[in-house]
């Protein structure tokens, strides 16, 4: 096994433009709430004022006549169709019962978004409240089901199992676990809580759909337009072509835009009214409603022996659903792969995953999903052995390090899992371990955190086509979502592989009607899949080009190559014809050059007895990773500063070294953010405490150290040039390295996420 470590901070790539970047930049980049068309009319949302209840009145009357409005859509005008991405639980417009704050009741259409918020607010709405049900009452004997037809709900993909207010449970229970715990010579045992946290991304969700002839047009900034497709299509009871969605320039997602949001109520308005629609939310309707990361509580204990090796370890983990499913019942496998993924337990280790409904908003995706607080949970609790053995943190870890060839829980074989140890090799050549537990000063605290992380598998196709001057365009519909994986990667690829200089390679914006499937911007899937389909494309269009221009040459297409733009024989380059000749030739000869390509990852091998409810088996396409925190914890405030942070990360092979520069630095300040400041807490009621971007605490720059990375490649033969997925897994490792620096501060953990200075305060003080 090869891997070289190739890169750092101070050491940057030469930048490429990113193709995206001068629209942007002279703000002509046209985002959702940009698009408009003559005559179209607006939405305004009528939304629950409380997380459950039943609709006992909900007159509109004096809404339909108020200035200005055209119809006031309710339930009763909507199709008799449920829709989801995992399981079809959810409807366009609440029927009867609301089940958390925020769910859509109607929608008031009018000439103008001002009069349909007027209008709005003159809805007559009564609701007979029920007790709302958090995470922790939901989960009680004899508790409120918040859905009580549950059973006849239809599952999108297949069946798995569930009941009641479980909206999805995974359970891998082998033999010996219990035993296991009998012979202990010691057991640790912890339990640790996170709540939610907001994408807090600068554009609100947006769209604008048209109906016609029984199709639909979508407009809307999103990062999976085939997923918001079907949803719209599920929940207007049409076919799936029925549905044609537009991408426009996203400002922003972090996975809160891969599921369908405002767009079905717009598609709903536009069929009632035969006009073209706009809705869009207000930033608190947005903070109210958004899919956010999942609060969750996870236990783990582990058995030790006489001898500190962990030969059992029990994981339970309780995680927030929210009202509706989304991709969640999906997320309740992750425990099962990082239970005991970076770490050897030489026994068995159980994992229960519970998925919970609530009478919250539905939560869904965020940059490394649930992981962020999993791993968290691993390495503290690693920390925690390690204290409790009286060994060194580091030397604990190392020491006991998967090596290559380990079964995951699962049963996939992680062929390269040595890259940890590498990964840490590197990290003591940057920062050596004993040398920064001499030099911690007062208040200070060291954390590592590692572990192995996936490259979204799903399915992607891009066609490519080389015009007649010379350019190149790219048709597809993966999303550039801001990260660069289309703008830098997909444009680098392509151009690298056709010989032509980047800025002459253009990508289209996504069209579902036009571009070939494609699953989305996220879990860094973009440049590893697409980027593969992108490059299987350009090769073929290459081997076109090449004999249009072997016919011009009067050559064989096998003794030319192709650099800056022009088609050469190899040995010989005075005898040579530009790219666009080429292309231009065959128009007329051939036919226009154009190929595509598709491309998913291949199944992976598993133990399909692995466990019950298991809805992804594998981490697929791993990559590996060591962090290291610094913290300064502030003993008047209780405020923890980040000093110094370094990324030890795998990639495969670097396709765009600052653009993954910037992946990094982006995805460590989220995940600064998700450890000490943001905090989307839950109240007793059921509804969010905080209800702006001002009180929800996001990190500044002055919060943020520059980021200190090292890049290890060992190329993936199924990846464009080896490149595997890159821009998501700088957050998984996040608050557990800071987690357990703020812990070696205070001499004690905190087991909650975010570290408030609260918390801090009560350990300081010893009140905790």
């Amino acid at each position: 096994m090869t891997v070289a470590p190739i890169a750092d901070a101070s050491e940057p790539q030469t930048a490429m433009r990113r193709a995206d970047g001068p629209a942007k930049v002279r703000g002509r980049a046209q985002y959702s709430a940009d698009y408009a068309e003559v005559g179209m009319l607006h939405g305004a949302v009528l939304r629950s004022p409380v997380p459950a209840g039943r609709i006992t009145r909900l007159d509109v009357g004096a809404a339909e006549s108020a200035e200005g409005v055209v119809a006031v859509c309710t339930a009763a005008d909507q199709p008799a169709t449920r829709a989801g991405w995992v399981l079809q639980d959810q409807t366009t417009l609440a029927i009867d019962e609301v089940r958390y704050e925020g769910e859509p009741i109607a929608v008031v259409v009018a000439a103008t978004r001002a009069q349909a918020i007027t209008a709005r607010d003159e809805i007559v709405l009564e609701i007979e409240e029920f007790e709302p049900l958090d995470l922790q009452r939901s989960a009680q004997d004899g508790a409120r089901v918040i859905h009580p037809d549950w059973a006849d709900y239809v599952p999108s993909m297949g069946e798995y199992p569930r009941e009641g207010n479980l909206a999805a449970i995974m359970t891998s229970e082998p033999d010996g676990v219990d035993e296991a715990f009998a012979a202990a010579a010691r057991i640790v045992e912890s339990t640790y809580t996170a709540d939610r946290q907001y994408q807090a991304y600068l554009e609100p969700k947006a769209a604008t759909v048209s109906h016609d002839d029984g199709k639909f047009v979508v407009h809307t900034a999103v990062q999976y337009p085939f997923n918001v497709r079907d949803r719209v299509a599920q929940l207007m009871g049409v076919r799936l072509t029925d549905v044609r969605v537009i991408g426009e320039t996203i400002g922003g997602g972090f996975g809160a835009k891969l599921d369908a949001a405002v767009e079905p109520l717009a598609a709903l308005a536009a069929k009632v009214t035969g006009r073209t629609v706009s809705i869009r939310n207000s930033r608190q309707e947005d903070l109210l409603t958004c899919p956010c990361r999942e609060n969750a509580v996870v236990t783990m204990r582990t058995a030790l022996d006489e001898n500190g090796a962990m030969i059992a370890r029990d994981v339970v983990v309780d995680m927030d659903n929210g009202a509706y499913s989304g991709e969640m019942p999906w997320l309740a496998s992750l425990p099962l792969h990082i239970a005991s993924a970076t770490y050897r337990v030489e026994g068995p280790t159980r994992v229960i995953a519970r998925l919970w409904y609530t009478n919250t908003a539905p939560t869904g995706a965020f940059r490394g999903v649930g992981g962020a607080y999993l791993y968290s949970a691993l390495e503290q609790h690693t920390d925690a052995i390690a204290n409790e053995l009286g060994e060194d943190r580091r030397a604990f870890r190392v020491d006991r390090l998967i090596d290559d060839g380990t079964p995951s829980l699962s049963g996939q074989v992680l062929e390269d899992a040595g890259i940890l140890r590498v990964a840490f090799d590197e990290l003591e050549q940057v920062a050596p371990w004993d040398e920064l537990l001499a030099d911690v000063g007062p208040n200070q605290g060291i954390g590592l955190a590692a572990g192995v992380w996936m490259t979204n598998p799903m399915p992607g196709q891009a066609t490519v086509r080389v015009n007649e001057d010379g350019t190149v365009q790219v048709i597809t519909a993966a999303t550039e979502n801001g990260s660069g994986a289309v703008a830098l990667g997909i444009t680098r690829i392509v151009a690298e592989e056709l010989g032509v200089d980047p800025a002459d390679v253009s990508v289209t914006m996504p069209d579902t009607a036009v571009s070939g499937y494609d699953a989305g911007s996220q879990g860094s899937r973009t440049t590893h899949v697409v980027g593969r389909a992108a490059l299987d494309a350009a090769r073929d269009a290459k081997a076109q080009l090449l004999e249009a221009a072997a016919e011009l040459l009067e050559a064989g297409p096998g003794d030319l190559v192709v650099a800056n733009g022009v088609i050469s024989v190899a040995g010989t380059p005075t005898v040579s014809v530009p790219v666009a000749e080429a292309a231009a030739a065959a128009l007329w000869s051939t036919g226009p050059i154009s190929a595509s390509g598709s491309y998913a990852t291949p199944p992976i091998p598993y133990n399909d007895a692995c466990g019950v409810g298991v809805m992804f088996t594998a981490m697929a396409t791993p990559t590996y990773h060591v962090h290291l925190a610094v913290v300064e914890v502030d003993p008047v405030s209780g405020r923890v500063d980040v000093v110094r942070y370094i990324v030890i990360q795998e990639v495969g092979k670097t396709i765009d070294e600052v653009g993954l520069r910037g992946q990094i630095q982006g995805a460590v300040t989220q995940g600064i953010g998700y450890a000490l400041t943001e905090n989307l807490r839950i109240g007793d009621d059921c509804r969010y405490l905080e209800r702006s971007l001002e009180a929800y605490r996001l990190p500044l720059a002055v919060d943020t150290p520059t980021v200190e990375y090292r890049l290890l490649e060992h190329p993936d033969e199924a990846g464009p040039f080896g490149a595997k997925g890159a821009a998501e897994p700088p957050l998984v490792f996040v608050a557990g390295a800071i987690s357990n620096a703020v812990a070696h501060a205070l001499g004690r953990p905190i087991n909650h996420l975010p570290i408030t200075p609260e918390a801090v305060m009560d350990v300081l003080d010893g009140s905790a």
